[in-house]
């Protein structure tokens, strides 16, 4: 199956090089095109695609949107297989593209996702990588929404894949502009309609953030903004899945003596929670 690779890019310049020629490195895939869109930036983002002699579209930045501009570009591509990726994540491995989308083209899904791997000096978010993206490949579907509840729906555009037939099939994103947790929308959508999603844990990438105080408020401020927008989310059980990541970044903090680490544990999720509430307690 030929594959359309879709990537947003805003003020990318230490990353495009990296990035593009690690993808012109995939082995035993077909790509047929890698589709940039780059919103207006201030540094040398442009000229680096320039060089790099690279397709792209340029827009402004009140043309953005998470979601909008990745549901245009998927109706627009050209391949059976659409893949979208973040502008900063790592890629080590010439296989990360095939092993995100061969049991697509095998059909034995119709979406997937890669695994994270946190780096090493972004503490927290290195251990949240750890539990969230484990070393098992694993299928999911409807039958498992009782079993996993919220957790059926996770996925994540910072390194995924779908038949573009599908994507099209279910209307992408609804032509909504979301701010944030497009991918776990759409995820609803193809579970919900029969499909299955697979976590492909042989398809690595590095990707992780260090996020301050009030950037993690804000980021968990428009997670809670969709979670009210889309209520229906609410019915399905997280259960004590919160308990267990901290209950996780303790134990790893003190495998790797690194006891401080659990203070940065709290503050974090202080800051979520802090997030979560603020939106949901706003008028």
């Amino acid at each position: 199956m030929k594959i359309s690779i879709i990537c947003p890019l805003y003020n990318a310049e230490n990353y495009i090089e990296d990035l593009y020629i690690n993808i012109k490195k995939q082995k035993d895939i077909c790509i047929d095109e890698i589709r940039f869109i780059l919103t207006e930036s201030k540094d040398k983002t442009e000229e680096k695609l320039k060089q790099l002699n690279c397709d792209y579209e340029k827009i402004s930045k009140e043309n953005f949107s998470h979601s909008l501009v990745r549901e245009k570009a998927a109706f627009a591509a050209k391949g059976d297989i659409v893949v979208f990726i973040t502008q900063d994540i790592k890629i080590e491995d010439e296989y990360w593209l095939y092993h995100l989308t061969k049991d697509i083209a095998n059909n034995k899904c119709e979406a997937a996702f890669s695994r994270q791997i946190g780096y090493d000096y972004h503490k927290v978010e290195k251990y949240t990588r750890e539990i969230n993206y484990p070393d098992e490949t694993r299928i999911v579907s409807k039958e498992d929404v009782e079993r996993l509840g919220l957790m059926t729906f996770f996925f994540s555009d910072a390194s995924s894949a779908v038949l573009k037939e599908v994507f099209v099939k279910l209307n992408g994103y609804d032509n909504k502009d979301l701010p944030t947790n497009e991918d776990m929308y759409f995820a609803y959508k193809l579970i919900m309609n029969g499909y299955r999603i697979e976590y492909a844990s042989d398809s690595k990438i590095i990707h992780s953030h260090d996020l301050s105080f009030n950037e993690t408020v804000k980021r968990y401020s428009d997670i809670g903004k969709f979670f009210d927008q889309n209520p229906y989310f609410k019915e399905y059980s997280a259960g004590e899945r919160g308990f267990k990541v901290l209950n996780y970044i303790f134990k790893r903090s003190i495998e790797d003596k690194k006891p401080l680490i659990i203070m940065d544990a709290i503050v974090n999720f202080g800051a979520r929670f802090i997030g979560m509430k603020f939106v949901k307690n706003r008028k």
